[in-house]
């Protein structure tokens, strides 16, 4: 390989090797590396500056919800575990120090991602807030909404289950208190008493979070033990604008797994007995 000769010194306009690496730009150093950074390349602002490049935080405004879709991104991409802010900050081209400005840590940014990927059903023209055509439909609606955000986030859906929700008495997958409002509500609105809604929402959750934890795990997700800190430090959040959550919370918060447990079973069992005699006609 052809040596680089020095620079003597020069400056960046007049050194006579564009390739010497003292003088070359963040753009010409990518070039050089065969056209992008790698991951754990450390991003050097200041001496791009002074090299008479652009800093790489003024060609794109950095902001928190960048920040978070780039998470996503990696995430979707690598995997949870690679995710590190040093990582991150490269791929944005700005140093790991320039994050803590808009996500204080990693564990405010993984509850950051789990907000933005739940509340991608916002954007989901099939999923409605309410009961439209009967509480089948709604439910219906709602599930596939589930699912569509796991499948367009696989490694990245094992956090929904994982992370601390808002309350300890909310249930992934349905973790975020606006769903969790329009859930109850709308089984109200259609017929159900409170103890009915509470019921149908354990009964939901559970059945959405088993089915695609395993679904995402066959799309390459960790679905393993993951590294989640709750060092119940969050603030007391307001029910003020939820107020079947807030009515309902009491019942919410009770623990009825064993008999939800058996509850489930015996619907399965119920629905293979079914399929036997449908079978056999």
């Amino acid at each position: 390989m052809e040596a680089v000769p020095p620079c003597g010194g020069s400056r960046p306009d007049r050194c006579p090797e564009i390739r010497c690496p003292r003088h070359q730009t963040s753009a010409q150093r990518e070039a050089a590396l065969g056209g992008g950074r790698v991951a754990d390349e450390t991003i050097d602002a200041d001496a791009d500056v002074v090299a008479g490049d652009e800093a790489p935080s003024a060609r794109v405004p950095l902001d928190r919800e960048r920040i978070i879709k780039a998470a996503i991104e990696h995430i979707d991409k690598a995997g949870l575990a690679t995710l590190t802010m040093r990582r991150l900050g490269a791929s944005l081209g700005v140093e790991a120090m320039s994050l803590y400005r808009y996500v204080p840590g990693r564990e405010d940014l993984l509850d950051a991602v789990v907000d933005h990927i739940i509340n991608e059903m916002y954007n989901d023209d099939d999923v409605i807030d309410s009961p439209q055509d009967g509480w089948q439909d709604f439910l219906q609606r709602l599930a596939h909404g589930v699912r569509r955000v796991a499948l367009a986030h696989p490694p990245a859906f094992p956090l929904v289950a994982s992370r601390p929700p808002e309350a300890p008495w909310l249930r992934p997958p349905l973790r975020n208190l606006h769903w969790v409002e329009s859930f109850l509500a709308g089984l109200v609105d259609e017929g159900f008493s409170n103890d009915a809604a509470v019921a149908a929402y354990r009964g939901f959750t559970s059945f959405l979070l088993g089915h695609l934890l395993l679904e995402v795990s066959t799309h390459g997700a960790d679905v393993g033990p993951l590294d989640v800190i709750d060092d119940g430090s969050k603030e007391p959040i307001s029910l003020g604008r939820y107020p079947h959550v807030s009515e309902m919370k009491g019942a919410l918060s009770e623990d009825h797994a064993a008999a939800e447990f058996e509850e489930s079973l015996e619907n399965l069992l119920d629905r293979l007995a079914l399929l036997k005699v449908e079978d056999s006609r």
